[in-house]
């Protein structure tokens, strides 16, 4: 049996780790268009602020890969798929034929239509390469840093570089941050304490164009007005690269679809990770494609696992405050919630209960009761054993 793997995130790490782990024989190869072993994405905000260094975010050794005689082709990029013959076409022309394909290609950042949007100093972090260009560009001397997008990874790198010595301005589209993972009332309380380390905010504002003749010498709202910076980065989410499995005829939609088994519309090929779509939905997060991982890599090795989908929850440091947040937060205050607050040392916590059964939550500055909740979470605890087991204490 011949297993081929195209993206070694998390989601292919683990599917060839589960793969070997039932057949002990069959030869695997693991491809990567980057010329790096599989890493710690979460991990780079941390490279990028100086406290990480590049090998600390490899994830194994290289002997963990010769031990279990797999096949890792780093620097090579998979032209196209070809599912009647079984082949995968390698841009420098190379034939590779399997018997089980996981596409695992993972997602690609965002880019929204804003002229001057390729002038030099405009960035986007996705991966190790794309931090070492960032920091080169930081230390040539450009400090003035514009983030375009206050989601999780905006901020992250916005703190990253403060750290270096970045003066950080933010623009975010909607009125408040971390729009996916926030409420308007524990975002206001991130947006002050942010301000008091220094950062700058621009909310409802949307960006028109980034200024300077070829390169960044600021950017321009809708509204007219102008922020000065000399250095971009562009954090608008990502999009599934679904571009092999588009080509190769497989049924897409937002994403790769997927069944239960992380099998794709075609036989003999799975789909794991940020690439894939199951029961209409998109996770891009690290737990969900990690387990994604592990059912594909099963069920390619010719065993049975199920994957049911992931509770959507983002355990999260911005800018050195934890956070986590797990199910429906309920943005729009629709249901019923408990909160907490402790505006002095910056503390913000919501519980969500629809039909009096726990659904989702928010826990900001201290996160001493995320086992618990998570559990309550999977369980389906009604709001009288939530108080029992939390709210009282």
């Amino acid at each position: 049996m011949k297993y081929i793997i195209i993206g070694n995130g998390i989601a292919g790490l683990t599917a060839v780790e589960n793969i070997r782990k039932i057949d002990p024989s069959g030869g695997i190869t693991l491809i990567t268009q980057e010329p790096y072993p599989s890493y710690n994405r979460i991990m780079l905000i941390g490279y990028l602020a100086g406290e990480v260094s590049e090998d600390r975010l490899i994830l194994k050794p290289q002997s963990w890969y010769e031990e279990r005689r797999i096949e890792v082709l780093l620097g090579k990029y998979v032209e196209s798929i070809d599912p009647q013959t079984k082949k995968i076409l390698l841009s420098d022309g190379t034939e590779i034929i399997y018997d089980r394909l996981l596409i695992a290609t993972g997602g690609r950042s965002f880019v929204p239509s804003i002229n001057g949007a390729d002038k030099e100093g405009v960035f986007t972090l996705r991966g190790l390469d794309d931090a070492k260009v960032i920091l080169k560009y930081v230390e040539q001397g450009h400090r003035d840093l514009i983030l375009i997008g206050g989601g999780v990874l905006g901020l992250e790198a916005g703190n990253a570089l403060r750290k270096r010595g970045c003066n950080v301005t933010v623009v975010e589209f909607f009125s408040r941050l971390l729009p996916r993972q926030m409420d308007a009332e524990g975002a206001e309380m991130l947006k002050r304490q942010m301000e008091d380390m220094g950062f700058h905010f621009y909310l409802n504002a949307k960006s028109k164009e980034i200024i300077g003749r070829n390169r960044v010498e600021g950017l321009l709202l809708e509204d007219g007005r102008k922020i000065k910076g000399d250095i971009v980065i562009i954090s608008a989410g990502i999009r599934p690269d679904i571009r092999l499995a588009k080509e190769a005829g497989l049924e897409v939609n937002k994403g790769l679809i997927v069944n239960d088994r992380m099998e794709t519309s075609e036989k003999d090929i799975f789909g794991a990770g940020d690439v894939i779509e199951h029961r209409e939905r998109l996770y891009g997060i690290w737990p969900a494609a990690e387990e994604q991982g592990r059912v594909a890599g099963i069920n390619m090795a010719g065993g049975t696992a199920i994957y049911k989908g992931s509770t959507p929850s983002n355990l999260l440091k911005v800018a050195g405050v934890d956070l986590m947040a797990a199910g429906d937060i309920d943005a729009d205050n629709k249901y019923e919630a408990v909160r907490f607050r402790d505006e002095e040392n910056f503390i913000y916590k919501k519980l969500v209960f629809k039909e009096g059964i726990l659904s989702g939550f928010i826990l900001y500055g201290e996160l001493k009761e995320t086992a618990v909740l998570m559990n309550a979470l999977k369980e389906g605890w009604n709001k009288e054993k939530v108080k029992e087991q939390i709210i009282k204490k």
